[in-house]
């Protein structure tokens, strides 16, 4: 393939990205959009392979790699679960940190590249190299902390050491320092230990920023963690001189940032508080309501599956509100059939979405289209919060601290100011936990003790397949 052929191939291939990334900001066009990153993707992959810039003898390397990668991406997508989805997104995170990091010391290393550059443009080339395998190690330590807190091995409570922002800054301080030395190197020889030491404190910063950020910060983590991929994708393609990889790597960068920022203000949070940690727990315990040492504000009223039959056989009017709770029950595909047989019956069915329910962005949307739930009756937080008042009957399954009451009336409240479901501002609010334990916020639910609310206890899946059998029946 000629070079003119190869950039016309990326620049298609970069269209089709954007489309792609417009696909995705709305569920009715989210396979479409699927559809247009896959083709977008492979077209590039073909481009570059059979490109002007890869020889004959090292095509067998990359189509090996490509045959290994391809088959370890096959067996995930068949054997992860869709409650795996956020671990495995950060694990993908680490992959591309490190892909940053390896092809930074690769160029570094190779003489064919340092033998072509000189003067400003070599000092721009190392500058280069040198924040790309920065980024890279950010990435990569900070998401397999991720891919740890996620998937349960490492506990969400937020590690907070002493002086550690003095810490970050110290890092920082050192990192420009090696920095400095890195490009004032002559020799291979000379730069290699300033590249070192910034990799070993670019992983350290890594781990230090995500083990220091609460559970109920890590939606934000998670689509934050994407940003710094794209940028490490970018800095990977200034290394290698490929516009594709710069394109697509501010596209993920730039998204996930402005994402980012959305969650942020969806938790009534800034960017920068999420980075210094300090919010969430591993939520584990009951945590009291209004402060560390007050007391429970009332008795909660437990309610059987017959009875949340009834009360959805009875109304007119239901919002769902799904949460983590659903996705580890794996209830999803129960709830889609309680739904259609609700709305059979002439109910009127909707689902509250929250901006931050799950442990990433758009999770109850991915698990919600897995069951086949119909898009028009999934709604965000702001389309459905001035519907409650007029809904007979709110189910919240496995949700906490985004229907807290307490981020409202409580301006101690860790949660204070968080915008949330007002799902107690309906006639019957109905909501299904394992036990009295606290949300990955760390802080009671005071919605529990409401008059009007019932506590249907037990695993989501076992008490809705009774809720669905007794429906039925």
């Amino acid at each position: 393939m000629s070079g003119s052929l190869a950039t016309v191939s990326y620049i298609g291939a970069t269209i089709l990205f954007i489309l792609c990334l417009g696909g995705l900001s709305n569920q009715e066009t989210a396979r479409r959009g699927n559809l247009f990153g896959m083709i977008g993707m492979s077209i590039a992959v073909l481009a570059t392979v059979f490109g002007p810039n890869v020889t004959g003898a090292g095509l067998p390397w990359i189509v090996t790699a490509m045959v290994i990668g391809g088959s370890v991406g096959v067996y995930a997508a068949r054997v992860v679960q869709m409650t795996q989805m956020p671990e495995l997104v950060a694990l993908m995170h680490s992959m591309v940190g490190l892909a940053a990091m390896l092809v930074g010391y690769a160029n570094y290393i190779d003489p064919i590249a340092a033998a072509n550059l000189s003067g400003a443009e070599k000092a721009i080339h190392e500058m280069e190299m040198y924040i790309g395998v920065l980024i890279g190690a950010v990435t990569l330590s900070g998401s397999i902390i991720a891919f740890g807190k996620l998937s349960g091995k490492i506990g969400g409570k937020p590690l907070l050491l002493p002086a550690r922002h003095w810490m970050n800054l110290l890092g920082l301080i050192v990192i420009i320092y090696f920095g400095r030395e890195f490009l004032q190197a002559t020799t291979i020889a000379e730069g290699m230990p300033a590249m070192i030491v910034m990799t070993i404190i670019a992983l350290l910063f890594g781990v230090h920023m995500v083990m220091a950020i609460g559970g109920a910060d890590m939606p934000v983590v998670v689509s934050m963690l994407n940003s710094y991929s794209g940028w490490a994708a970018a800095a990977t393609g200034f290394m290698l001189s490929n516009d594709l990889l710069i394109v697509t790597g501010a596209l993920v960068g730039s998204s996930g940032a402005i994402l980012s920022y959305i969650m942020c203000s969806a938790m009534n949070r800034n960017f920068i508080s999420v980075i210094a940690g300090g919010f969430g727990s591993d939520g584990g315990t009951p945590a009291p309501a209004g402060g560390a040492n007050a007391e429970p504000v009332g008795e909660v009223s437990p309610i059987l599956a017959a009875e949340t039959a009834e009360l959805l056989r009875e109304a007119k009017n239901v919002i769902i509100v799904p949460g983590y709770g659903m996705a580890v029950a794996q209830a999803q595909h129960t709830v889609n059939e309680i739904t259609q047989f609700l709305r059979e019956k002439g109910v009127n069915v909707r689902f509250g979405i929250h901006p931050v329910a799950g442990r990433m962005p758009g999770h109850m949307n991915v698990l919600l289209a897995e069951a086949r739930v119909p898009y028009d009756i999934v709604f965000e937080m702001e389309e459905l919060n001035d519907d409650f008042p007029s809904t007979d009957v709110t189910m919240v399954i496995g949700a906490n601290d985004i229907v807290n009451p307490a981020a409202q009336d409580d301006p101690t409240s860790p949660i204070a100011g968080m915008p949330v479901l007002e799902v107690w501002k309906a006639k019957t609010s109905i909501v299904m936990k394992r036990s009295m334990a606290s949300g990955y916020a760390g802080v009671d639910n005071p919605l529990f003790y409401k008059e009007n609310n019932r506590m249907l206890f037990g695993d989501a899946k076992k008490m809705l397949d009774e809720v669905l059998i007794a429906l039925k029946s």
